[in-house]
């Protein structure tokens, strides 16, 4: 499986941007997919999961309410829909994936469970 993203750059806060995560060599059915990002001088963390088999989704509590996962399966792709952006959003935004199934690799977004990971995109919030 691999992983392509797209779709990061400057934004001005309260804005929006829309990440894409594009995969080829498997159909992501069989993955639940995860999205993280990792800010100057922070460690990776989990933004939000999402398994279409389980119909399970989390959210961080810092991006709950601003950000929606979805999936296009007709493309084989994964968004990150981020809404009334912070300054604290400013990071290097990584797309995952893991074949397997169940909460455990949802609730949290546990980094250490995800194995293909996409190449990562910045996003830059400031005015």
């Amino acid at each position: 499986l691999q992983l392509v993203e797209s779709g990061g750059g400057l934004v001005q806060p309260g804005g929006s941007l829309r990440l894409s995560c594009a995969a080829s060599g498997w159909s992501l059915d069989y993955f639940a997919i995860g999205w993280f990002r990792q800010a100057p001088g922070k460690e990776r963390e989990g933004v939000s999961c999402h398994s279409e088999r389980d119909q399970l989704t989390y959210y961080a509590d810092t991006v709950k309410g601003r950000f929606t996962i979805s999936r296009d399966n007709a493309k084989n792709t994964v968004y990150l829909q981020m809404n009334s952006l912070k300054p604290e959003d400013t990071a290097v935004y990584y797309c995952a994936a893991v074949a397997a199934t169940g909460w455990g690799i949802i609730e949290g977004c546990p980094e250490d469970e995800y194995d293909y990971w996409g190449q990562g995109n910045k996003v830059t919030v400031s005015s």
